[in-house]
Order: C-alpha cells, then structure tokens, then sequence
C-alpha cells in the first residue's frame, strides 16, 4: 500500500490531497468534502477507510486553498460556487489519469454536501474516466444542467431526519437520466451521527463501487468479446 500527501495544480490554486492506493487496487475513489470541513474530517476517513477495504484506492482532497479556506470560513463564498468545485475535481481527475500508480485506474467521485454538486458536475465533464458518483448528505439540485448530463450510476445518500436534503435527493433521482439509488438511512440526520449511521452509509459507498465495477468489467468483456475474430 502506498499513502502519500499530494499537491495538484487548479486553476492557479495548489489543492492538497492524501492518495492511499492499495497493491492490486481495482479503481480509485475520489472523496471531496463539503461546506465547513476538509480532507482530515473524520466522517470523510472513516468512509475511506471502508472503501479500501474493498481493494479501492481513496484520494482525500482539499478543492480549496488554505487562503480560499479562511476567506470561505467568513463569507461562505467558495463553498457554493459549484462551477468552481467542479473544475478543481475535473482537475484532479485528470491529475489522476496522468500519474504512473492511478492512471488506469477507473475513478469514482464521493461528494458531500455542496461538493456532491461538483461531483456530478465532474462526472458528466469526464463520462469515460468516472464509474460511478456517491453523494452523502449531498445538494445534487445545485448541479444545475449538469444532473441530466451525467452517464455514471449515481448513488444518493441521506438520512430521514435530514427532511430538506431529503426532498432535494428525491429530486434530483427523479431528474438522474442514468442508473441512480437513493439509500435513506434511518433515524440519521445531516451529519450522520447517530450510532451506526455513518457504518451504513460507508458500506453503501463501497458495495455501490464494487457493484459498479463489476458492471463495468462485464461490460468491458462483452465488447473484448464481440470485437474478436470469428
């Protein structure tokens, strides 16, 4: 297993970012957290931690500066500019795609809160990189035009206490022109917890990613198979 710290040039902006990739990772799963946090936050490495289990790759990311950070911390500005967290996630995919250890690894993208909007923005800017996007607590309406653009499965995650986010996770499934699941975890709210919660909803991630890679294998097999001689 490798684990190191990263710099990843965006927009003028050095974004830091903890890469782990375990021996023999089947794909890597891109995690970018929402408003108010950062790449250490407990939540977002618990989840990582699960999804390695599953032989998965985890990229922690920053899609903030640590200048962009104090000045969101007071006015709130960065945390919704949607247009710009995706970017900086196309970014790092792209970044992804260029180093020696990850670049033919398939990724996929979790977002929480405001970042799962740029998640899917990223998605649907890169179809043939990500495999799937994974949502937690997330605002996928703010993603604009962007949500009927995405091709990869998508999974959405909230809890039934968290009535808002909950609201807007069943519209946007609604609105999803690709394979989607909204998981409602129970008696959670937004922050996810409540004992066991945040379990549930890191298992989610990573069934869902191994769900999908397995779709994606077949996939890729059957279109090996019917370019082959007869």
């Amino acid at each position: 297993m490798i684990s190191e710290m990263v710099l990843i040039p965006a927009e003028g902006a050095a974004l830091e970012g903890d890469l782990v990739t375990p021996d023999g990772a089947r794909g890597v799963v891109l995690v970018a957290h929402g408003s108010g946090s950062s790449r250490h936050s407990a939540r977002n490495r618990t989840v990582a931690g699960e999804l390695r289990t599953g032989g998965l790759g985890t990229l922690l990311m920053d899609l903030l500066s640590e200048r962009e950070e104090r000045h969101d911390a007071v006015t709130a500005e960065h945390r919704f500019d949607i247009p710009l967290l995706g970017r900086r996630l196309v970014a790092v995919i792209d970044w992804l795609g260029e180093q020696p250890g990850t670049k033919d690894l398939p990724v996929a993208v979790f977002g929480a809160s405001t970042a799962a909007a740029a998640a899917l923005v990223a998605a649907a800017e890169r179809p043939r990189r990500v495999f799937a996007v994974i949502s937690r607590a997330g605002r996928p309406d703010l993603a604009g035009d962007a949500l009927e653009q995405v091709r990869a499965p998508v999974l959405l995650m909230a809890g039934d206490y968290d009535r808002e986010v909950l609201q807007l996770n069943e519209e946007a499934a609604r609105r999803l022109r690709t394979t989607n699941k909204l998981h409602v975890v129970p008696g959670a709210a937004h922050l996810f917890e409540e004992p066991g919660a945040l379990e549930e909803v890191a298992q989610q991630a990573r069934e869902w990613c191994e769900q999908q890679l397995r779709a994606r294998q077949t996939t890729l097999s059957g279109s090996d198979a019917g370019s082959s001689p007869r």
